[in-house]
């Protein structure tokens, strides 16, 4: 078995697709059942917030895992398979345990290093325990994201890069500039230089799993990812 995430966000969609696809609570739960009923899942996590939403699972096929993702989503979510699949991405095995890593230390944030997401990983976690569909490998990468993005925001000056720049997007609003023209010519991540303490890549793959090579290409090969 191994690890699969499939989902979209602020950086692979526009905020049109994105107020479409959003999940309500309810829509959330019955994701999460669906999942784990479908033949490739046996474990299901669903992080959905105002940027994202992504269906993290264990699936023993990588092909079969992604077209059965894709398609829940795009059944509860409301937006057809077809208009959804373009703003999907995918990651895989390490791929995807380094996605959900950067997104609790707030590096795939809107607003670079902004804390709310690891309550929101926790509400996450929490859905899928509650629900029973968060076995042995989500609850450890779940908590270990959690850890991880804690240490970076502890050990590092990334909540200070977010605030710099709504900061600076403020006094620009304030100084009559333009802050939309300001903000398309900059990544949110280039308002001020972290440094993040290094990790050890972590492994999560199910028992018996074998080990693979590096992430490659992402419809090619398993290992790859779409998307940012």
């Amino acid at each position: 078995m191994s690890l699969l995430v499939v989902g979209l966000s602020h950086r692979s969609a526009p905020v049109s697709v994105l107020e479409r696809a959003s999940l309500s609570a309810d829509a959330q739960l019955k994701l999460l059942h669906d999942t784990v009923a479908a033949e490739p899942a046996t474990e299901a996590a669903v992080l959905a917030t105002c940027n994202r939403i992504e269906l993290y699972a264990d699936v023993d096929k990588f092909h079969a895992g992604v077209a059965e993702l894709s398609t829940l989503l795009a059944q509860h979510s409301g937006v057809g398979l077809e208009e959804l699949t373009p703003y999907l991405y995918v990651h895989y095995e390490d791929r995807a345990v380094h996605h959900l890593f950067s997104v609790a230390c707030g590096l795939d944030s809107m607003v670079v290093g902004e804390g709310q997401i690891l309550g929101q990983i926790k509400d996450s976690l929490a859905k899928a325990q509650d629900l029973h569909t968060a076995g042995r490998l989500l609850n450890d990468l779940f908590q270990q994201a959690l850890r991880v993005g804690k240490r970076a925001h502890s050990e590092t000056g990334i909540d200070r890069a977010g605030q710099s720049l709504v900061t600076f997007g403020l006094e620009q609003l304030a100084a009559g500039g333009d802050v939309q023209e300001w903000a398309r010519a900059r990544r949110p991540w280039s308002s001020a230089p972290v440094r993040c303490p290094r990790w050890p890549r972590p492994r999560w793959r199910g028992p018996g799993s074998p080990r693979s090579s590096s992430p490659t290409a992402p419809s090619s090969a398993p290992n790859g990812s779409r998307g940012s």
